[in-house]
């Protein structure tokens, strides 16, 4: 069985401009029912002095990371083994900055990237020029607490499906941007990342670094509540979110099973009695739409979307319902892709 861990993968303490230490943070989260938090204070690292002592005490499994600060976008650094210096980046020279990232064994992802900027916010939006998409390994398309209505949000989302369609295999992640403990009624987003190891067997230790290379595979789903999942299975292989199916093991068809569990971090989350919307869908629209009742605990749906040159170029699963009076987007996952398309980047 695989191990999915609910992760907040971006928050700020008092190493920079948050107003709580690593201890508050961490047992903020695990009242929250998280299983590892990434640390991503801005322009340093300095917290994870204190990594080992809280993880000891808390139990919360702690992503060592960084937020790059900077007047032409902010962006996040988690994973990696030592300091990667950001103060060389400039509008056109990112990728020399990634590829630092890179080498020092972290990831770089977009924050927040259509946050309103300067003067309010002054670099939060992204202006920096991407000549190579490949290099970046995800983009936090929900930013802040109850993400989806946000329009800054909705611009992040269509962004990521922009550069899906485009043939770009790139993952999509939430972060709270987490400063204070302060009483929020709004619901909270959570990155289920899955944790197997390269058989594919689920792995009990090394949390921090298992969810790293889960969110390179891009076996993530994101969720304000219920945990969606995604697999396909062709020619009695077995496909996760962020795989890649070859050409050869679609001849038959290909086979999905979409799942919704509503039981994950009981008591920690609240959506209110309905029927929700599971949808599958790609780069050539809606796929499927089925209804389904949470009430059970658990909602399955399986499907057949065909194989050959007729199946999409990537899918997602996506759960839609009512929040607060608001028909919204509850949860999606990341995509699993068909090999044979070409990236264009």
């Amino acid at each position: 069985m695989n191990r999915w861990l609910a992760c907040e993968l971006h928050t700020h303490t008092v190493h920079s401009d948050g107003r709580q230490t690593l201890n508050e943070l961490a047992q903020g989260a695990k009242a929250l029912g998280f299983d590892c938090i990434a640390l991503t204070d801005h322009n340093t690292m300095s917290g994870l002095s204190e990594r080992e002592a809280v993880e000891a005490e808390t139990g919360i499994a702690i992503i060592p990371g960084m937020e790059w600060t900077t007047f032409y976008g902010h962006m996040v650094t988690i994973g990696l083994t030592e300091y990667a210096d950001w103060r060389k980046a400039e509008r056109t020279n990112l990728l020399d900055g990634i590829a630092d990232v890179h080498r020092c064994g972290g990831l770089a992802g977009m924050a927040h990237p259509f946050r309103i900027g300067s003067p309010i916010c002054t670099g939060c939006r992204w202006e920096y020029e991407i000549a190579d998409w490949r290099a970046i390994d995800y983009i936090e398309v929900w930013s802040g607490t109850f993400p989806q209505p946000k329009t800054d949000n909705a611009r992040a989302f269509a962004l990521w499906t922009e550069r899906l369609d485009a043939g770009c295999r790139i993952a999509a992640v939430s972060g709270r941007d987490w400063h204070a403990q302060t009483p929020v009624e709004e619901p909270i987003a959570v990155t289920y990342l899955e944790a197997v190891d390269e058989a594919g067997r689920a792995v009990p230790d090394n949390t921090a670094g298992q969810a790293v290379k889960a969110l390179k595979a891009g076996r993530a789903s994101v969720t304000i509540g219920p945990l969606l999942t995604l697999a396909a299975e062709a020619a009695g292989i077995r496909f996760g979110l962020g795989s890649v199916v070859p050409a050869a093991f679609r001849r038959d068809g290909l086979q999905l099973r979409i799942g919704a569990d509503f039981k994950v971090r009981p008591g920690k989350w609240e959506l209110p009695p309905q029927t929700y919307t599971l949808r599958l869908t790609g780069n050539a629209g809606v796929v499927g739409e089925w209804a389904v009742d949470g009430s059970g605990g658990q909602a399955v749906v399986t499907c057949d979307i065909g194989g050959g040159a007729s199946a999409p170029g990537w899918i997602r699963a996506e759960l839609w319902g009512v929040v607060r009076g608001i028909r919204t987007m509850i949860a999606f996952t990341n995509a699993i892709y068909m090999e044979g398309r070409s990236e264009e980047l």
